[in-house]
């Protein structure tokens, strides 16, 4: 009741507002730009609140309080009067519509549901024109199918279909609180958030892949100090190191050819499993 009375306030505020000619209009700008006279704006701005007012009723259909929209929208109006030129010939209210409505528009997409949705110009125009156009087809033709639908109206936006589908999803359902209770409304009964999927592994799962870790890597240096200098040398470069080298490039280095290093390379790692695995089986015995 109390938002009713807000906005018979505002309506009738905006109704009492006198109509300007182009003249007033037109020095009331000038005294705005060329004297920085804040009156003159807010003068401007206030004879044209009932323009706000009507572009508020466009936007109900959100559930959003219209004072709310109004005051939004009086903060586009204000913006419009501050970058008007009246020197470009254009009616202010022409000028000052489009301020308006993004504004009320950036109000609705903040706050019509607390997840955020796109913000990017395309997603803004599926959705505020979702409704009306998935309106319009069904009306023309009341046997297509939703695909149709859907592509039809992705065809005329310039998105895909998946975008139409998420955004239909997110306008047909209300947020819901990951806190509330599925199917029995006692206290005790499950939560939303304790069916939601986690893909990442469990805390004991983390902490034993941590010591795994670990193990393996004490295991691995310790099989490498088993390992002769050149042997070492060939796995570091060829297994261990970021940008491994080729068998040319070790040859080179070690003044033998590609085929010895190669064959380095398999005896090295033969002895490097066996003793990673000796090794495995010991902490295995004493655990």
């Amino acid at each position: 009741m109390q938002i009713d009375v807000q906005d018979h306030r505002i309506a009738s505020a905006a109704m009492a507002a006198p109509y300007l000619t182009r003249e007033q209009e037109t020095e009331l700008a000038a005294r705005w730009r060329g004297k920085d006279d804040s009156g003159a704006r807010n003068d401007i701005a206030m004879a044209h609140l009932r323009l706000v007012v009507s572009m508020a009723g466009k936007f109900r259909g959100f559930g959003l309080p219209k004072s709310d929209l109004v005051q939004e929208g009086y903060v586009g109006l204000l913006e419009a009067a501050a970058r008007f030129d009246h020197k470009r010939g254009v009616r202010f209210s022409t000028y000052a519509s489009w301020w308006v409505r993004a504004a009320m528009q950036d109000f609705v997409l903040r706050n019509w549901s607390i997840v955020r949705g796109g913000t990017s110009s395309t997603q803004k125009a599926l959705f505020f024109k979702l409704r009306r156009l998935r309106a319009r087809i069904a009306a023309r033709d009341r046997e297509l199918s939703a695909q149709a639908i859907y592509e039809e109206i992705a065809s005329s936006l310039g998105v895909t279909v998946a975008d139409v589908q998420n955004m239909d999803s997110r306008l047909s359902a209300n947020d819901t609180s990951l806190q509330a209770t599925v199917g029995d409304s006692d206290e005790e009964g499950t939560q939303r958030i304790d069916l939601l999927v986690c893909d990442k592994p469990l805390p004991e799962e983390q902490v034993s892949g941590i010591i795994d870790g670990e193990r393996i890597s004490l295991r691995l240096k310790s099989a490498l100090g088993k390992l002769t200098p050149r042997e070492n040398r060939v796995i570091r470069a060829r297994k261990l190191a970021e940008d491994s080298a080729t068998l040319a490039e070790l040859g080179e280095e070690l003044g033998i050819s590609k085929e010895r290093v190669r064959q380095i390379e398999c005896r090295a790692l033969e002895k490097l499993k066996s003793s990673m695995m000796a090794e495995g089986s010991e902490l295995m015995a004493i655990a």
